[in-house]
């Protein structure tokens, strides 16, 4: 065990296989490919193809083939006990000597919880969540959406989706994520990406460590053919993030330790599109 932890601890000292892995955990549970790690990464695919091959020597990512395609993901049970190595033997299982205050934080008990969801262009996609959670359970939670390239105008097809849906649109605005992050931001509980581009990115470091997912999914904002088969692919990223919002909203979040509800918001990435 100790050998493994220690390949491990060595393996990620190195910075860019830090980043690699740190990539990956962003976007977990997705399988990403090989060539969309090098772009994010801007690194040469012989250096990216060395990289993990320690970190899966290590026993951190794990190697896919899909068709033609290498794809990765995070190991998460050898992550998981490398962790609770850390914890339950360096730091003797004290959580008041080594877990941040928010893991100590259990339940969340909070009357309305703040969730922010990402993608790039804060144009359909975080809209859409923005506006889903807003209409089905505004008592419970305040919706807020960001782009890390932010767009000057909302998505006119994804407009014309929220009208149709009832969705009340007028306060619904392209906004850059940078705004979140001031003094006066609101402390968030739940931070959303919607897009692999946007968890490939470096976001902020969200005060408080909020709980995090990548719920990823196809952007229709680049589906082309005809105006019918747009508003098609814009109706069903819609459909797809509500069944998710409704998920996240059926959850018992006041009695859920932040590791369930981790583990909880990580499995409604998987889950389909249709409920």
């Amino acid at each position: 065990m100790e050998t493994d932890i220690s390949i491990r601890l060595t393996t990620l000292g190195h910075p860019q296989r830090l980043a690699l892995f740190r990539l990956l955990m962003r976007r977990y549970p997705d399988r990403v490919p090989a060539g969309e790690l090098a772009q994010a990464l801007d690194i040469k695919p012989s250096t990216l193809s060395a990289y993990l091959s320690a970190l899966m020597q290590a026993g951190l990512v794990t190697q896919d083939r899909i068709a033609t395609s290498l794809q990765y993901s995070i190991a998460m049970a050898a992550v998981n006990q490398t962790f609770d190595y850390l914890f339950n033997d360096c730091c003797r299982g004290r959580p008041d000597l080594c877990a941040p205050a928010p893991f100590a934080r259990s339940p969340m008990t909070q009357p309305k919880y703040n969730v922010l969801f990402i993608c790039t262009g804060n144009s359909a996609r975080s809209i859409f969540a923005e506006a889903i959670l807003r209409k089905e359970a505004g008592d419970r939670f305040n919706a807020y959406s960001a782009g890390t390239l932010p767009r000057s105008e909302l998505n006119p097809f994804a407009l014309d989706v929220l009208r149709a849906k009832g969705h009340d649109i007028s306060d619904l605005s392209s906004k850059n994520v940078n705004v979140f992050t001031g003094p006066d931001a609101p402390a968030f509980d739940f931070v959303f990406t919607v897009c692999n581009q946007a968890a490939n990115e470096e976001c902020p470091a969200w005060s408080g460590q909020p709980v995090s997912a990548h719920w990823g999914m196809p952007d229709p904002v680049k589906a082309t053919g005809t105006d019918a088969e747009k508003s098609l692919a814009f109706q069903g990223a819609y459909g797809a993030l509500a069944n998710r919002i409704k998920l996240f909203t059926a959850l018992p979040i006041a009695s859920l330790d932040r590791m369930s509800l981790q583990k909880a918001v990580d499995q409604i990435a998987q889950s389909p599109s249709e409920i």
